[in-house]
């Protein structure tokens, strides 16, 4: 895995060439380093390089991976970039620093629920489907910022900002401004937007995250089926 180590080292210097050529400060963009599918193992030599921020898809791969890696590594920040079932509210609450994919009332009510039991806060961010895309999921644009205001008025969540995932095969830039626009009707600062292929293009357009996996750690194992 020095191949890993190499390669964020790479992605962390065209973050930094991005930033300094789209006129904003050094820093101002987090890489998140997408672990999903890849074992304790595999990500270890990225945390020992330094890397604390790393997103994962699902909650069970999740909760077998990360505790043993946060006692070995202080100052982990754990995201939530997958969908969440409403019945994974409580794990996720208890195991995430940032969940990306509120995208609807169920699981609105569903984390505020346990957020409110456990007195854990994790940062909140509503996930947009800026394709309109019948088998991704997310909140129609159109009601974006309704839906903030309902998280906030009737759920009583602090959403902290808006996340998408383009259409593969589409020019990823009007995605990106759609949401940079949608943010400021909603009134949130954080922009989570940009993956392997496009993240440069994402902080021109002012992503506050990026979602990088496979530009670090490769070609992805093939998933194990549940059970």
């Amino acid at each position: 895995m020095n191949d890993a180590v190499t390669r964020i080292g790479e992605v962390r210097a065209r973050i930094a060439r991005a930033e300094s050529e789209a006129g904003r400060p050094a820093g101002a963009v987090t890489l998140v380093a997408v672990s999903k599918t890849f074992d304790a193992e595999a990500v270890r030599p990225v945390l020992a390089a330094g890397q604390r921020a790393f997103g994962e898809n699902r909650v069970q791969e999740a909760q077998a991976k990360w505790p043993p890696l946060r006692d070995a590594f202080p100052g982990i920040e754990l995201r939530l970039i997958g969908p969440l079932q409403s019945n994974k509210a409580k794990e996720a609450v208890a195991l995430f620093d940032v969940i990306e994919t509120v995208d609807r009332e169920k699981i609105a009510a569903g984390l505020a629920r346990e957020i409110a039991r456990q007195g854990r806060t994790p940062r909140l961010y509503v996930q947009v489907n800026t394709g309109l895309e019948p088998q991704k999921a997310g909140i129609e644009p159109r009601q974006a910022a309704a839906f903030v205001a309902r998280c906030r008025e009737i759920h009583g969540l602090a959403i902290e900002g808006l996340m998408c995932i383009p259409p593969a095969g589409e020019n990823p830039g009007p995605h990106f401004a759609l949401l940079e626009k949608l943010a400021r009707q909603a009134d949130v600062e954080r922009l989570s937007m940009g993956m392997s292929g496009d993240y440069e293009t994402a902080v021109a357009f002012g992503a506050t995250s990026v979602r990088v996996g496979s530009a670090i750690f490769g070609v992805r194992p093939p998933l194990r089926p549940a059970g």
